[in-house]
Parts: structure tokens; sequence; C-alpha cells
């Protein structure tokens, strides 16, 4: 399968360098064009209708984010090149899009493009990327932001209020939902206690980390444990309930 991609950095040499890594490293991409800006990158993905798109987020006229917010449909895969942004790299995690660091790792350029091509030959739909664009959108509307978890079999887009908390297993998290869904994901809880941590979730034991608003009460009759809405018991690590208690006032 000849998947097709468009390449869109501000600066030439990233362009180039890119550009190289990919033919050498993977010979299945071709590269249709490239474009320094935005606005030329805009008109490249519309006129040619890529596969895979690789966007620069830093650039000097308009962002990357920018230009996704002009384009009414997201029929392509996306893979974001960026130098460290947490802001960014925390909304695409949000929303389990691919990123690359710069300067780019040949593992990790290899890894993201087999993911982008696996999905181009399911045709799936790219609701990350619609996720991302919808997080973006409303940055104030919290209660409308839905987190991207990925099971064995998909990739589901839950509203952070409807999670009531998330445990451990080993590099595994279950993901306990106010319906009483529970969703096993394929990452260790720490990749969510950063980006949750801002929508009101709490850790509070290794294991463990808690949506404050189903908090009902702290239990300290046999050890100090949170009671949520849903009967659930959840334990408070003796390092932690400073942090519990300043997170509940």
């Amino acid at each position: 399968m000849n998947i097709n991609a468009v390449l869109i950095d501000d600066e030439k040499h990233n362009l180039e360098n890119l550009n190289q890594l990919l033919n050498t490293y993977c010979p299945q991409i071709h590269v249709c064009d490239t474009a320094l800006n935005a606005d030329d990158g805009k008109t490249s993905i519309l006129k040619h209708r890529p596969d895979i798109v690789f966007l620069d987020i830093q650039m000097s006229d308009k962002n990357g984010f920018d230009l996704l917010r002009g384009l009414n449909h997201y029929d392509f895969e996306i893979i974001f090149v960026t130098a460290y942004d947490q802001y960014a790299i925390q909304a695409m995690r949000f929303s389990a899009v691919d990123y690359l660091l710069k300067p780019i790792g040949i593992d990790e350029l290899q890894s993201a493009v087999n993911r982008a091509i696996k999905k181009c030959q399911l045709k799936v739909q790219n609701q990350q990327l619609e996720n991302l664009i919808q997080l973006l959108k409303s940055q104030q509307n919290k209660e409308e932001h839905r987190i991207a978890l990925t099971t064995m079999k998909e990739t589901r887009f839950i509203k952070t209020n409807d999670i009531i908390r998330c445990q451990s297993s080993n590099n595994y998290s279950s993901f306990f939902l106010h319906d009483k869904e529970e969703l096993l994901v394929c990452k260790p809880i720490y990749e969510y206690e950063e980006i949750l941590k801002e929508y009101g979730f709490i850790r509070c034991h290794q294991s463990h980390l808690v949506n404050k608003k189903y908090v009902r009460s702290w239990i300290k009759e046999y050890g100090d444990h949170l009671l949520l809405s849903n009967g659930t018991e959840i334990p408070v690590s003796r390092n932690k309930k400073d942090e519990v208690k300043r997170a509940l006032e």
C-alpha cells in the first residue's frame, strides 16, 4: 500500500531532514509535497488529500493547531513534530494523537508511521484528531472534554466527568465509569495522573486515582480511606494524606 504524505515545517532543514529519514527508514511513505508555512500547508492538504500529515506545531506565522482549526474535515492521519512544549504534549496525550519530539529518533519515527499506516489500512476515522481540535476549541468548558482511552479492541472517548476512578494493574489501568462500566486501558496509571489532575482527579495512593467529584467522605475508623458515591472505598497512603486533604478542601 502506497502511503502519501505531506510535510509541513517552517524550517527548510527540518523538512529536508524528515524527508531523508522517511526515504531511508520508511520507504512505504511517498512524500507528495512539502510546505514552509501553515497557509501553504493547508493548500497542500486540500490539493493532495494525503494519507498522513507530518505537522510542526511551532511555526512563525500560524502554528500547527491554527492550521487544523481552519480545516473542516480530517480524513488523514497526523503525526505532530515538535520541540518540547508541555501544553501541546499534554493536549496530544489527552487525545491519543501521535507526536515526535525534535530531534526525531528513528525508532520513534518508524513506530509512529507504522501506527498511522495501520489506521490507514483499516480506514479508521480519525476521531483522535477530532477530539484534539474540540479540546483546543473549548478550553474553558472542561465539563465537555473527552479523554481518549485505548483498550485492546478500540479507542473510546469518555467525558472526564463520567470517570469515577482509575486503578493501576501493572502496565494497565482500569477506568471505572459512573454507569458501572469498566475499561481496561493499555497504559500505566502515571500516564493519566498529570493530564487528569486539572480535571479534579487526585492520586491518593500508588495504585489509585480518584475524581474528587465522587468523593463522599473520608473514613478514619480502620485506616484512612475515601468513600466514593458508588460505595467503593479507596485507601489513602500515608505519604499522600496532606496532598489529598488540600485537594479536597
